[in-house]
């Protein structure tokens, strides 16, 4: 190991909390696939489980009065890929990493997806060297500043849902989608979607035998995310005063 990446490995040890006694399984951990022979894939999958387990805890704990699906959507937040890619680009994790040439060429060192996926490793090395506690220890140190400053659990519910409750707690019919188009080639689509809600006083200041109709139309490269869009437009229509 040059002197270079020697250096990065011990800061990352620091970052992580965490000194391997066998230095063999933070090697591993750090061989992409791309290497060739042995390589971090199977660590990358214990270390996912223990991830999820060890928030999923530090959640029910954290949060007492929240229900099953607000901890859903926290943990969700936490272990996702952009947070993990956050988190290993923080500790320049990056600069530890033992890839293919060509994956070197490409910049994979700096590469998000790559880089969660070598924490997710790097974790599941840290269990098989020193054990659950040992782990949970550095996840919570890793994920410490995060969990201090997670948003309330209301705010990570998706568009669609949220717009879907507002018209409920005031008595409106569910909101309609429709595809209006999907163009472009099979690797570039485009889905252009409408959203319509409709029903008496759905706005502030609205007469109360007013009938009216809302409409929002998106579009992106899946159908979920161009409804996604489009709900929040309506919402924005129905209580522009809120930041949804």
């Amino acid at each position: 190991m040059d002197s270079n990446r020697q250096l990065a490995v011990s800061q990352l040890q620091a970052a992580l909390g965490y000194m391997f006694k066998e230095h063999a399984w933070l090697e591993l951990a750090l061989t992409h696939s791309s290497v060739g022979g042995r390589d971090n894939e199977r660590l990358e999958f214990l270390g996912d489980s223990v991830l999820g387990f060890v928030i999923s805890e530090q959640l029910y704990k954290q949060f007492p009065n929240e229900d099953e699906g607000a901890l859903t959507r926290l943990r969700a937040r936490l272990v996702r890929g952009q947070t993990l890619g956050e988190l290993a680009a923080e500790m320049q994790l990056g600069n530890c990493l033992l890839l293919g040439s060509g994956e070197r060429k490409t910049g994979g060192s700096q590469r998000k997806s790559i880089l969660a996926n070598a924490l997710e490793a790097v974790l599941g090395a840290i269990l098989l060297d020193g054990g659950f506690n040992a782990v949970r220890e550095s996840i919570l140190n890793i994920f410490k500043s995060r969990l201090n400053q997670m948003p309330p659990a209301a705010s990570l519910k998706d568009a669609k849902t949220r717009l879907q409750e507002y018209l409920q707690a005031r008595g409106h019919r569910l909101p309609e989608y429709e595809l209006v188009k999907k163009a472009g080639p099979d690797h570039a689509r485009v889905f252009t979607v409408r959203c319509q809600v409709s029903g008496r006083k759905l706005q502030q200041g609205d007469a109360e035998d007013a009938h009216q109709v809302l409409q929002s139309v998106a579009s992106a490269s899946n159908r979920r995310q161009a409804e996604q869009q489009a709900a929040a437009d309506i919402l924005r229509q129905l209580d522009p005063q809120n930041d949804h």
